[in-house]
């Protein structure tokens, strides 16, 4: 089981990489990078799968802390919903939306490591 759990970590930094990454590469030209999405939507279902296993309390995983998962998943949530919407509508993207999804995904790697 920490296999899986492994792999699905890293799918879950993959997903948001593809966030950051594409986001610091297209800020100056106001639109959203074309994976945006998927990638968002990868970590967000990675991460929701990896919070059922540790509260599942499958092999050696410790139960999460709750308020963390719940701010990991608000955060989650508004930046899958902002790139959504850039996605559903490329002419209504600015260069402060694209900085919010890129600011709220440094907001989430940030909970993710120092939050202990």
């Amino acid at each position: 089981m920490s296999t899986l759990y492994g792999l699905l970590v890293v799918l879950h930094l993959v997903g948001w990489a593809i966030v950051l990454g594409g986001c610091l590469v297209t800020l100056r030209r106001s639109e959203l990078p074309k994976g945006a999405l998927h990638g968002a939507l990868t970590a967000l279902v990675t991460g929701v799968v990896m919070v059922g296993l540790r509260s599942a309390e499958v092999g050696d995983l410790t139960p999460p802390d709750n308020a963390k998962v719940g701010v990991k998943l608000l955060v989650a949530l508004v930046v899958t919903g902002l790139v959504w919407y850039g996605a559903r509508r490329p002419e209504k993207v600015t260069r402060g939306l694209v900085g919010a999804v890129l600011g709220l995904t440094l907001v989430n790697v940030v909970v993710a490591v120092l939050w202990r």
